[in-house]
């Protein structure tokens, strides 16, 4: 039997990640793997992916929030939240929305591809997975903006390569969605930042600050009954004038400031969020307060 890609990676690197397909009771059921080796030894670690890409209901993401996002059309939208914390299922859903609604050219590049999306109107909807169809977030980024993209999906901005095509493909027209890994929002826009060197921080906050739209902060907390799914709590942070004067300037403390103040601008707080489940019924205020900024306000 020849070998696949994703044990020709493991054989290489020691680690690889990857998704497939089973037919199980007369349907396809799609997993996450993380393929990794331990003292000599193969360990696996499997997570499962609906089927079918979640409803903004069933993921409990805010219909406003969506609603605002789904008018966009270009800019840079970043999702931020530990491993675990719902991002792709958020980016997905919102993905799905973007091609019924309008009829959109959409690229995705992902490492592993997760959610199949399904044909959508007139949209056209390529996915691409980076070790499978191409080398890197980066190679993805600068063949896809060839290929007369609205809006591209990049899993994840980790060097300084990516981000600086990713900002330059959101000045130009393009609506560009990703992750990266930080807990706030706030840290969200440091991390980018914080990829370049000294030299070339100023340009770059100045570019960020015209062409980044919002940051969505995501936790996935344990529910209040059990058996229940967990719950998504979400801080967001849309652009304004307030939040593009500390990104250029390097403030990055004032924007929690613009944050606070900035709720008729459609933005919200993580503690507004998780009093808002406490209201509903979906956590515990015990559980709230361990993710608050000021438990006492929860």
């Amino acid at each position: 039997v020849t070998p696949g890609p994703a044990w020709l990676r493991f054989e290489e690197q020691k680690n690889c990640d990857f998704s497939f397909a089973l037919e199980h009771r007369g349907r396809s059921e799609r997993f996450r793997v993380n393929l990794f080796q331990h003292q000599e030894r193969i360990g696996v670690c499997f997570r499962h992916i609906p089927s079918e890409i979640p409803t903004l209901e069933w993921a409990g993401f805010p219909e406003d929030v969506a609603e605002r996002i789904l008018q966009l059309h270009n800019g840079l939208i970043l999702f931020t939240g530990v491993t675990g914390s719902g991002k792709t299922t958020s980016m997905a859903i919102l993905v799905k929305l973007m091609a019924q609604r309008h009829s959109r050219r959409i690229i995705t590049i992902e490492e592993p591809i997760e959610y199949v999306f399904p044909h959508a109107g007139g949209s056209v909807i390529t996915q691409r997975e980076v070790g499978v169809d191409v080398a890197s977030f980066y190679d993805g980024l600068k063949y896809g903006l060839r290929q007369d993209p609205d809006v591209i999906l990049v899993g994840e901005i980790r060097d300084r390569d990516t981000a600086q095509i990713a900002l330059s493909a959101a000045e130009t027209g393009h609506l560009i969605l990703s992750t990266v890994h930080t807990l706030d929002t706030k840290g969200a826009i440091s991390r980018i930042a914080d990829l370049f060197g000294s030299e070339a921080q100023e340009a770059v906050r100045s570019q960020l600050s015209l062409s980044l739209r919002c940051v969505l902060s995501q936790h996935l907390l344990a529910p209040a009954r059990e058996g229940e799914r967990r719950a998504l709590a979400l801080e967001v942070l849309f652009n304004n004038y307030a939040v593009a004067s500390a990104i250029r300037t390097g403030k990055i403390e004032a924007i929690a400031s613009a944050l606070q103040t900035g709720k008729r601008d459609g933005m919200m707080t993580l503690d507004e969020s998780l009093r808002r489940l406490v209201s509903a019924g979906r956590v515990t205020r015990e559980t709230a307060r361990q993710y608050a900024s000021d438990p006492d306000s929860v």
